[in-house]
Order: structure tokens, then sequence, then C-alpha cells
């Protein structure tokens, strides 16, 4: 097959557009061509009133060979990559392998354990997705923990209760990026997730399709087994090596394993004290983060796409800002209200109506201008004696107002 990249049509372009500009990209006529799919669609708004959809497409067409050569010194024209998931060519181990953890690392690593013939066993220290549900709005709504159940614990990870976003920034040469879409899609997720530039799936389809991946899991010969805790490991230290032999269970039970995938999210803070005790070396990883405001997403739709907000090709706008700090900072967790009135210190509370993230700060301040409205604005900082201050806010053109964040001096807490 052959790769088209950049192929530029308007937003309302007509269904035969896209098929003539693949014709006219490669030079052939109409015989010649056997077929194509779209391999990505993205959205150029950076004129709104002028938007342009841009498409990835993957060609089959007569003498291939001949074409890739004619074209060869295009950026745009090339060979479409093989994308084909491959699992290792390795004998079955004795003993079935052990996947602990049932979060989209530990989901994946059944699947593919089970796909490959190998009957995993997969333990879960949490509840079933439907009963962990329940036991979340519990949490939310009256305040009702169930330790083992909750948002970081139970089938489907911490994500489950996100919006199912699933795009990311990392590099993936072996195309492995496609095989989870694939897998995602076969669960009954939207096919278009295979092609948009910024697939999502929304919160309320992720629970069924938990719930389809593990009964897949469990025809390829899987086996769940949830709330079993895991508390140790079975270590064989007689040898040069070390060598895990099995898992141990809050109920006593030893499985016997040689190959354990821990997929523990980063809530098990007794898993990981577990670790470190048994002498497993542990790295700390840095990571980026930031901190969420809230708009309308009406609102955002049209300061992206103007007047074409709302088209069904666009779907919703997004957008993202960037702060790099000159140096770390302690994190504290606040929450930004969907409404704020007048000024106030906003700080973590119950979900729900409130969303949690955290802000670069030891103290941070949150202070909202413009009543009713959610803004983006000034992110830089000056030092002023001990104290450190937000720059002064800049107007948004995302809606006008501002928000300024203070970053006070440690209190100790």
């Amino acid at each position: 097959m052959i790769r088209l990249t950049e192929i530029r049509l308007p937003l309302d372009h007509t269904p035969d557009a896209l098929r003539d500009a693949v014709l006219a990209r490669l030079g052939i006529g109409e015989a010649a061509l056997r077929g194509f799919t779209v391999f990505r669609r993205a959205v150029d708004a950076r004129r709104k009133a002028a938007i342009v959809l841009t498409y990835t497409i993957d060609v089959e067409a007569e003498d291939e060979a001949g074409l890739l050569a004619r074209h060869a010194a295009s950026r745009h024209v090339g060979p479409t990559p093989d994308m084909t998931y491959r699992f290792p060519d390795s004998p079955p181990p004795a003993r079935r392998p052990v996947v602990v953890g049932t979060g989209p690392c530990g989901l994946f690593a059944a699947l593919i354990l089970a796909q490959a013939g190998l009957r995993p066993l997969i333990l879960e220290r949490g509840k079933v997705v439907r009963e962990r549900t329940k036991d979340t709005w519990a949490l939310w709504r009256r305040g009702v923990l169930t330790p083992e159940s909750n948002v970081q614990f139970g089938e489907g990870g911490a994500g489950t209760f996100s919006d199912g976003k699933l795009y990311s920034q990392i590099s993936d040469p072996n195309h492995l990026g496609r095989k989870v879409l694939t897998e995602f899609v076969a669960a009954g997720a939207p096919e278009e997730i295979l092609y948009v530039a910024h697939p999502h799936i929304g919160t309320f389809r992720l629970v069924g399709m938990v719930e389809t991946m593990r009964a897949t899991i469990e025809r390829l010969g899987g086996e769940y087994r949830f709330g079993a805790r895991v508390t140790d490991l079975a270590i064989d230290t007689t040898g040069a090596a070390r060598q895990v032999r099995g898992v141990v269970l809050d109920s006593g039970e030893t499985i016997e394993t040689d190959h354990v995938i821990l997929a523990i999210g980063h809530s098990s803070r007794d898993t990981f004290t577990m670790l470190r005790d048994r002498g497993v070396h542990l790295d700390k990883k840095p990571f980026a983060i930031g901190f969420r405001i809230e708009h309308p997403q009406s609102m955002i739709d049209r300061a992206r796409y103007g007047d074409h907000a709302g088209h069904k090709l666009l779907g919703t706008a997004d957008y993202k800002l960037v702060h790099r700090a000159e140096r770390p900072q302690r994190l504290q967790l606040l929450h930004v209200p969907r409404r704020h009135r007048g000024r106030r210190h906003v700080r973590a509370g119950p979900r729900g109506h409130q969303r949690h993230e955290p802000v670069f700060a030891q103290r941070a301040q949150c202070q909202c201008r413009d009543r009713g409205r959610d803004i983006a604005g000034g992110f830089s900082g000056r030092r002023s004696g001990r104290r450190r201050t937000a720059a002064p806010p800049r107007r948004s053109g995302l809606c006008g107002g501002r928000v300024e964040l203070q970053r006070a001096r440690t209190t100790g807490r």
C-alpha cells in the first residue's frame, strides 16, 4: 500500500473530493485506483473563516512499486508502514503467568497473554467495574468510602472515571498504539477513534468496554479473581540470581508462577513498600504536571472554530497552554469550581461538582475575575522578597477574563 500525507481539503468538501485528491496526488486514472482508507484526519483551524481538514490516506493501486519510484522525491508519498502486531515467538511457560491489577496496563497485558494462548490469571484487589461504579458514587455523593473499591482501586483503573481521551505525545515507531485502538473498537468504541487526530471514547462507554474485554480474556482461557490483594512475593533465593516463584494473597494463599506482571498503578503504596522491603530496585521517574481550568465547551468551540462551531466533522474543540517552571516546586492539590462567585480561595474538596488538579506551588491561590467565567491567564512568575507571585494577568482571547496564581512561601503544611 501507499501512504499519502498532507491532503488538505475544505471543511465542507464533497464526498468525491477526497477520491479526486488521491488521484491527483498520484497522477493516475480512476481505473488504476483499487481503493483507499483514511488513516488520520486532523483539523487546521488557524484560520477560523477557512477551516481545513488534513488527511493521511492509505491507498491500494495498480503498480504500486512504479508509483513509489515515480514519487520518490515527494515527502508526502511513501509506502504504508507495517502496523501488524506480532506476538513473540517463544515457548509457553510451564506455569500460567499472573497479572496483578486491571487498569489499562493490566487489562492489555492480560489480553495479549490470552491472545497468545497463555491463559493468564488476573488478580484485582477491588471489585468488578459495575460494583466499583456504585461504590465510587457512594463516596462522591454520601462520603462513604470502600477502601478497596473506589476511584483508585477496582476493575478498569482510575481512568474509568475519566473522559476516555486516547491520544499521546510519545513516540510510537512500532505502531503499538494502533493495536490498542483496534482492540478498543472491537470492544465497542466508535470506529472513528482509528483515524481522528484526537480520539475520544467518552466516560459512559468505558464501563461496557471494560466488561467486553474481560469477557474476551475469559473466553480465551484467562481467569479473573476480584477481591484478591497481593501482599507478598514468593522469591527463590537458592540460585545465583533471585527468581519469582509466586505471589501471596491477603488470604494467605500462595499462587505459584514464574512470571508476574505488576500493573498496580500509582496508589498501591502498600505494594511499593513490600517491593522495597523485598529488595526490588525502584526508580523515581520525572513527570510533567499541570492544573485544570474548566470552560463551557460551547465557548471553546466558538473561540477555536468561529461560525463553524458545532459542525459534525469538527466535534469538540480543545486547546493547550504549557508553562515550564524554572525549578521543581512542591505540589498541593487544588480544585477549580465550575462557577466562581467573586474571588474565592479554592482547595481540594469532594469531586462531582469540582475537579481536582495538582498545581505548581507550595501553596497556591486561584483568584477568578469576571463572574461566572473560567479563564486562562498569565503563568510566568517573578520573585518579590520571599513571596513568589504571578505575573500580571493577561487578557485571554478565549473568554476575555483572567486567572491569577500566587505562589506563597512554605507554611509547613
